[in-house]
């Protein structure tokens, strides 16, 4: 029985793009998933939610491929099986290996596949295919409830093989996922609450933890072995020595633990963002690295004790389990309040302290892993500059035709503006729309999907930090920066200056002082 043609995948991923609506890219997935056979799930959810691995493959190995094939004969199968062997491709001659396979699948693809497995290779399939989206689609696809699919999800950390399983397998094999020590879990997200007490207000009875500014971090041990694994679920075990020392001296036999790593001045404040990540760099001597910059760990919760899994646990009762096996010295502060005052106290002295600040955790909450639940709140007090728009992307998706991604400058008073990253997030529709048109009129040149424009118009961003960067002329970019409106009231020389920024990233003043 020949397999489907790679072109359904690319036809369904650009019907998928060209939509807005969440409930028809749901659909155009399902439909599509379900015409295929159980063996090609997998590799069709891979390649439809755009999260292929990397792979080694650059924009260079892409330039001088064949030309697009004139008939559909690639199949799904046989693509992911050239995909496997250019991951697999290693040691010497490695570069050669993977650039014959890819001519191999290139030769074999039409137009519109070359242009879907290109967008596969360079992470830049734009078509809204989220993860949600796609667990929605392969639970309509294979007629299981979406909470059976998101369950596997969580326990599996990957949606591809529980994808396969639920089309080969049904409910029945989905319940067999089980958390399993060692092997990692998609970690819980929080939503974003605008002040202490109206997160108290949303999630009733609760703890408010302090929010490090450090690398989340989930620690397994079975035995004597321990595994430390990112947000992303990558296996950094051996960067991180003295948090598996730490977590062997804790009074278990299995546990499975999830917090944040930071690393910490002299007087207890922590470093900026950026020196705890550099931790993580490539290195010959992570020892020496642990000695020259140490790591502490604080963990907040606790998935498994013992044997006893507790996902499905209250938050509560999840703590208290931390608390018999993990020392205060290893455990985030926290407070239990239901008073917003009393949260609010908490939440000024985790600031004072250099951290930025709470997270509002639901008592009777579940761990839900994978997902951004409205159980865990983050307070954070955010910073804000108006700065100028130096330029704008084209978007994709639901912003199709409008002007979104917006790259930011501060003021340079030696003359000019100095950029400090792009951000498309906080923006309505109706500013989209706004800010396309005055922009397009403020047009100086176009450079393919990026319109330069004359720096005159001032945006209020709101963010959360400052970071070395050395991408921009500057040496500094912001972190998750988000627009909070257009100020018409300021000429472009009244925006904040660079040197404001620097004060802000060496832990001077910040920008309170400034005329709002």
């Amino acid at each position: 029985m020949s397999g489907t043609l790679l072109v359904e995948l690319a036809r369904t991923s650009a019907a998928v793009a060209a939509t807005r609506a969440r409930s028809e890219k749901i659909g155009l997935l399902a439909t599509c998933l379900g015409g295929l056979r159980a063996d090609e799930v997998s590799a069709a959810v891979t390649f439809l939610s755009g999260t292929m691995p990397r792979i080694g493959v650059g924009w260079a190995s892409l330039r001088d491929l064949p030309p697009p094939a004139s008939a559909a004969s690639l199949e799904i199968l046989d693509a992911n099986a050239i995909f496997e062997r250019v991951a697999s491709a290693s040691g010497r001659g490695s570069q050669e290996s993977r650039r014959r396979a890819l001519e191999e699948l290139f030769a074999q693809a039409t137009e519109p596949e070359q242009r879907f497995l290109r967008g596969i290779l360079h992470g830049e399939l734009r078509q809204g295919a989220l993860e949600r989206v796609m667990v929605e689609a392969v639970a309509r696809a294979a007629e299981i409830p979406a909470a059976d699919v998101r369950r596997a999800l969580m326990l599996a950390g990957e949606l591809p093989p529980v994808a396969g399983v639920a089309f080969g397998e049904g409910r029945e094999g989905l319940a067999r996922f089980r958390l399993e020590v060692l092997r990692p879990v998609k970690p819980m997200l929080a939503q974003t609450a605008e002040a202490v007490a109206s997160a108290i207000d949303r999630t009733g009875p609760a703890a408010a933890e302090w929010k490090l500014d450090g690398a989340r971090l989930q620690v397994h041990r079975l035995g004597s072995q321990v595994r430390a694994f990112t947000r992303s679920l990558a296996d950094i075990t051996d960067r991180v020595p003295e948090v598996v020392a730490a977590v062997l001296t804790l009074p278990v036999d299995a546990v499975v633990l999830d917090g944040e790593v930071i690393a910490l001045q002299p007087d207890g404040r922590p470093y900026p963002f950026q020196v705890s990540m550099s931790r993580f760099g490539s290195s010959a001597d992570t020892q020496a690295d642990a000695q020259r910059l140490p790591l502490a760990p604080f963990f907040f919760d606790c998935l498994h004790l013992d044997g006893d899994d507790l996902l499905e646990r209250a938050y509560e009762v999840r703590v208290t389990a931390l608390a018999c096996v993990v020392p205060d010295a290893l455990r985030v502060p926290r407070t239990v309040t239901s008073d917003a005052g009393e949260a609010e106290q908490f939440f000024e002295d985790a600031l004072a302290r250099g951290h930025e600040g709470v997270v509002v955790k639901a008592l009777a909450a579940p761990y839900e892993a994978g997902r951004r639940g409205a159980a865990w709140l983050k307070v954070k007090r955010a910073t804000t500059l108006d700065l100028v728009v130096l330029a704008a992307e084209w978007g994709h998706g639901r912003r199709q035709g409008k002007l979104s991604n917006l790259h930011l400058g501060a003021r340079d008073p030696e003359g000019g503006f100095v950029m400090l990253g792009k951000t498309f997030k906080g923006m309505t529709d109706e500013m989209l729309a706004w800010q396309t048109g005055h922009l397009l009129d403020l047009a100086t040149e176009r450079d393919g999907h990026v319109v330069h424009v004359r720096p005159e118009l001032v945006v209020e961003v709101a963010f959360d930090g400052v970071q070395e960067s050395t991408r921009y002329p500057g040496g500094l970019a912001l972190r998750f920066a988000r627009v909070k409106g257009y100020r018409p009231d300021k000429a472009a020389s009244d925006a904040d200056p660079i040197d404001l920024v620097r004060a802000i990233h060496s832990g001077g003043p910040g920008p309170s002082g400034v005329d709002g």
